[in-house]
């Protein structure tokens, strides 16, 4: 009886633990990172108390819930730098972040620094922003980038795509694809380009 106790209350804690992250996924990706932690554990049928035991700061439980999100990010940008076409890399890349994105609000919100403090967002977000510059350093020198481009117009993208209202998740996703291609258009070189307003910085640097 007594060995099997420390078995049964560690199951306890594992299954608590994973009813908690499988909330949190599901209301940061609708309902963004305002969802509060009371919320989350009231989804999860646990106690506040048991929530922050395992996960002590909602930056903690973020960092968690969009562990998968992550590696497709970097996947995504990693995809996008392998391609010998450096234009065709740069829009895979805004397509595929911009699909990846319209999945997720809250992973938005965390890309952009919403949580500056976490140091796994903060990772991912600079990997992804340097292998972007990267890339569009090379859609420039192919000639097929206009020249004015800079990081921050991809966190720009990113904001205005998280904007996206639709109908259903299908809806969303299908606009999102379409708002990417008109993005990708606007920073293909024309004949006659205008110039791009001048950005402030969008997203503080590690």
């Amino acid at each position: 009886m007594t060995d099997g106790l420390p078995r049964t209350m560690r199951a306890d804690a594992i299954e608590n633990r994973e009813r908690i992250l499988a909330e949190a996924c599901s209301a940061f990706a609708v309902d963004g990172l305002d969802v509060p932690m009371r919320e989350i554990a009231r989804r999860a049928g646990v106690g506040p108390a048991t929530l922050y035991r395992h996960f002590p700061t909602k930056e903690d439980l973020a960092t968690e819930a969009f562990t998968d999100e992550i590696g497709a990010c970097l996947a995504i940008v990693d995809e996008g730098l392998a391609d010998p076409d450096p234009w065709h890399g740069f829009c895979l890349v805004v397509e595929k972040i911009c699909a990846l994105h319209a999945c997720n609000r809250g992973f938005t919100a965390a890309f952009v620094s919403t949580f500056p403090d976490a140091i796994d967002f903060s990772a991912v977000r600079e990997h992804a922003l340097q292998s972007i510059d990267e890339l569009a350093r090379r859609a420039k020198d192919a000639g097929h980038l206009r020249h004015d481009f800079v990081r921050d117009d991809m966190v720009l993208v990113l904001m205005a795509n998280n904007g996206i209202v639709a109908s259903s998740p299908d809806a969303r996703m299908a606009a999102s694809r379409r708002f990417a291609a008109l993005a990708v258009q606007g920073f293909h070189v024309s004949p006659s380009p205008l110039p791009l307003t001048p950005l402030t910085p969008l997203v503080h640097s590690v």
